[in-house]
């Protein structure tokens, strides 16, 4: 699929907000090719069965660039991915960490949905892993939840 196909916006993404925040991915190409991506024959993709990254393509700044992706957990096959800029991913994650520390949990919300605004899938994550530039983790940028050694 096409990352043009692919936009992301995010909401509660400050430090301040009460609510949970939301990463927020609308797609507008052909539903079905996304749909067959997200529910595969043998089996559902519910919250544990993907994991969602970001990778920096330049330095770390607010206004640098990368790709957001999500990948199914089991086969590795992505199931979408587009470029953001990082202040977005960064906002996010800094905000789900700062409710961590209120209700315990670190998590946010990511929604991917139809360009019409229908839901085609929401999951409930702990987890994004934000790697730099060199491939290595930034864990002062990532959402790791406790316990989970990488």
């Amino acid at each position: 699929m096409r990352r043009d196909y692919f936009t992301l916006s995010t909401r509660g993404g400050t430090a301040d907000a009460s609510e949970q925040p939301v990463i927020r991915v609308t797609y507008g190409g052909p539903i079905s090719e996304l749909e067959s991506r997200l529910d595969p024959m043998d089996r559902s993709l519910d919250d544990d069965g993907i994991d969602v990254t970001y990778r920096l393509r330049e330095s770390a700044g607010a206004d640098a660039m990368g790709v957001f992706a999500v990948t199914d957990r089991v086969t590795g096959e992505y199931i979408l991915e587009l470029d953001v800029e990082a202040g977005e991913i960064f906002a996010v994650t800094a905000a789900a960490s700062d409710g961590s520390e209120r209700d315990g949990n670190g998590r946010y919300r990511l929604v991917i949905e139809s360009d019409d605004g229908t839901p085609m899938a929401t999951y409930e994550r702990s987890t994004l892993l934000v790697y730099g530039v060199d491939g290595g983790i930034l864990r002062d940028r990532s959402l790791i939840p406790s316990g989970v050694e990488i």
